[in-house]
């Protein structure tokens, strides 16, 4: 299908599942990445958003709230058969499939029509950060016992970094102290955040610690261990419900560490050395999020244009789609939406060309902009359904939680901005620079022209 005539594209890039890719990102996908893009799409459509229902129902029974649904676990087996899992991985591992950030970018939006099909190709956070941090950071034996499950999607993890009695936004003052003992460490304090340990596939945290509080270096204080969830001493003292939603059967725990005693092998890279790991960590898995919001803000709006042609819904004889105003509506959500795709896939691309430390302005730029589009956004197609969109008569008020969510996860966009408007304000002197020459530029040509020069105060009268 793929041989065709000079100027005419692949029969496959018409398929719906490419509607939405831009020209240029088109233009880079290899033919794995095509065949794994349709695949997704295939997925996500026939397997997934059909048994939407059956997932919540599987989990409403008593006692089976924090139980992973049996259908997660046929999915997965499907997925994994299909050659959809571990999509993110990048080429460094065996596991890859090879994509690249911008070719996954692309999977992660049709991942993120359903909140969990993420989880059905293994694809899901915290997973993809642990897996890349256990991968990155561990030893050989290490690997073996930890990271090996999560590739094998037999166990999950947790990563546990938030406290409720420090500024976490500031990771410096992470207050959860570890002291060695012999051959063990001990640690003790409180975490927020973290799946819940209610679910027994729930196997290990990834937990930062505070482990030598008087370095004068304040990089060099903290530690990053891998502790089991059913290590005596960690008590999950309740689910935090978001919004209140409890996000079963994965949920965020609130934990309390009492006498906590791991060995000491459970150490990652060596002690004080949480800040270097955390930045290992934070590469391409902070934007997975934004991508998968792009794909459930197309949901939502999918939903908005059905809910426009409504007959049942004629207020004044009118459909709701007929109105001016409405018709604006749906103009602007299309336009915020294909917005923050670009930007998105231009911090993918940044990253696969330039490296994430060179991609941070772009990643930044994701994580301001993509959670407040789809805030916005999924809210006024939530305006568009009236009463009903408020309720769970649609899946509207949930995708709103998980976008107002990502605002908060990975750091809040406050201080995303603080470090865009910090960079941005280094380079003020060299436009100042400019400005003066510009000025003496004008007065020599004042000067070969003949005539006065003004001066205007605002700018640069010092040259």
């Amino acid at each position: 299908s793929s041989k065709m005539a000079q100027g005419e594209r692949p029969v496959e890039l018409d398929s719906p599942a490419f509607t939405r890719i831009p020209p240029w990102v088109k233009a880079k996908l290899s033919p794995i990445a095509i065949e794994k893009i349709q695949k997704v799409y295939d997925f996500v459509e026939e397997e997934c958003i059909p048994a939407e229902p059956i997932m919540k129902a599987q989990i409403a029974d008593v006692g089976k709230r924090w139980t992973t649904q049996p259908l997660m676990g046929e999915l997965r087996d499907k997925a994994k058969k299909a050659g959809l899992f571990n999509l993110f991985l990048p080429n460094h591992f065996e596991q890859s499939p090879g994509l690249t950030n911008l070719e996954y970018s692309c999977c992660a939006e049709l991942m993120g029509r359903v909140y969990w099909a993420q989880q059905t190709m293994n694809c899901h956070a915290p997973e993809t950060g642990n897996i890349e941090l256990l991968a990155k950071y561990c030893n050989e034996a290490q690997k073996k016992k930890w990271l090996q499950p999560l590739l094998e999607g037999t166990a999950s993890s947790a990563y546990s970094m938030t406290e409720p009695d420090v500024a976490s936004s500031d990771a410096t003052q992470i207050g959860c102290r570890m002291f060695r003992e012999g051959n063990e460490y001990v640690i003790n304090g409180r975490k927020l955040y973290g799946n819940c340990i209610w679910n027994t596939e729930n196997k290990f945290f990834i937990l930062m610690v505070c482990s030598d509080p008087e370095n004068p270096n304040q990089w060099a204080r903290h530690s990053m261990v891998i502790v089991p969830t059913n290590t005596p001493g960690i008590t999950q003292v309740r689910n935090l419900t978001i919004m209140g939603y409890d996000h079963a059967p994965e949920g965020h725990g609130e934990y309390l560490y009492e006498n906590v005693r791991i060995p000491i092998e459970n150490m990652i890279l060596g002690e004080g050395r949480a800040f270097e790991i955390a930045q290992g960590r934070l590469g391409p898995g902070r934007i997975h999020h934004c991508m998968r919001l792009i794909g459930q803000c197309e949901r939502a709006y999918e939903l908005a244009l059905i809910r426009c042609i409504d007959t049942r819904k004629t207020p004044r004889g009118k459909l709701i789609g007929q109105f001016d105003s409405n018709i604006e509506r749906i103009a602007q959500m299309r336009l915020e939406i294909d917005q923050a795709r670009l930007v998105v896939l231009n911090a993918a691309d940044t990253m696969d060309i330039h490296g994430n430390k060179a991609g941070r302005y772009a990643i930044a730029q994701s994580k301001i902009l993509i959670p407040n589009m789809a805030t916005r956004v999924i809210d006024e197609c939530m305006q568009m359904y009236g009463g009903q969109g408020l309720t769970q008569h649609t899946p509207l008020p949930e995708m709103w939680t998980y976008a107002r969510f990502v605002r908060i996860a990975d750091g809040p966009d406050s201080a995303h901005r603080h470090q865009v408007g910090r960079d941005e304000l280094k380079t003020a002197e060299g436009f100042a620079e400019r400005n003066k020459e510009y000025r003496r530029k004008y007065l020599k040509l004042v000067e070969k022209m003949g005539g006065k020069d003004e001066t205007f105060w605002g700018v640069t009268p010092d040259v």
